[in-house]
């Protein structure tokens, strides 16, 4: 009778919960996607003249948005702590992340959507120009990306972390580090805006691997489908290219 009546209770606790025994809500069911994002990495992501997120993420998530039907409100965040927010203070991430073994343990990830590799910045009149060179040196990243985990991997590199990769690139300007590892695109902009003072080296150069950026979701989320499937509509519709041209490049 002990066992019956415990088994009764705990029929009842469950079905006084919001959620149900054995059913979990899922963020495919919102209307109203709440998305994390690293307003400091141009042309993916950056603060708009409004001061809000914009970008080629934040153009690309708010396309899917509207095939999906939903609304998309972006969430300015530190890049290292958007993996830990998905599911509590986050529904998905975009911020061009790349996929690495580490992050599926903890997140779905999308189709990929972008092809990058890490670059080197470095003063114009810098003699670095292999992996070798690197050894040892003083080495700028923003914190929890790709540059982070590749410069660990040089030997002896004295690795100094960022919250912003800008951050990084005036460290390197003012003689606080020798180096920083950045993504290819961010590069080109930093070199833009610095012509006089830096330079930037493709990762080949240094063998550096080519790394791939997704959308990261909540584990087990049915969400993952529909954004892919949104992916292919946009890329099939010619959307996907114009946003490439708008905020990245021709290329």
């Amino acid at each position: 009778m002990k066992k019956v009546l415990t088994l009764i209770l705990a029929a009842v606790s469950c079905m006084t919960m919001f959620v149900g025994c054995g059913s979990k809500s899922d963020v495919a069911d919102k209307d109203v996607l709440i998305v994390g994002t690293n307003a400091e990495f141009p042309p993916f992501e950056y603060l708009g003249d409004d001061g809000q997120p914009d970008g080629f993420d934040v153009a690309l998530i708010k396309a899917i948005g509207e095939k999906l039907g939903k609304e998309i409100q972006m969430e300015n965040m530190e890049f290292n702590s958007l993996v830990a927010a998905i599911g509590t203070k986050i529904d998905l991430a975009i911020a061009a992340m790349t996929v690495d073994e580490e992050r599926a343990k903890k997140v779905d990830f999308s189709d990929n959507y972008y092809e990058a590799i890490q670059y080197v910045i470095l003063l114009k009149d810098s003699n670095i120009a292999t992996i070798a060179d690197l050894e040892g040196k003083s080495i700028g990243v923003q914190l929890g990306t790709t540059g982070m985990y590749t410069a660990e991997e040089i030997k002896d590199a004295k690795v100094q972390t960022y919250n912003k990769a800008v951050d990084a690139v005036n460290d390197l300007m003012n003689g606080r580090v020798e180096a920083v590892i950045v993504d290819k695109n961010p590069a080109e902009v930093f070199v833009g805006k610095y012509p006089d003072d830096v330079k930037a080296i493709p990762g080949a150069q240094f063998e550096f691997p080519t790394e791939y950026y997704a959308i990261a979701c909540p584990k087990g989320s049915a969400i993952v489908a529909e954004i892919n499937k949104a992916l292919e509509e946009l890329k099939a519709d010619g959307t996907f290219d114009a946003l490439v041209a708008e905020y990245i490049g021709a290329e």
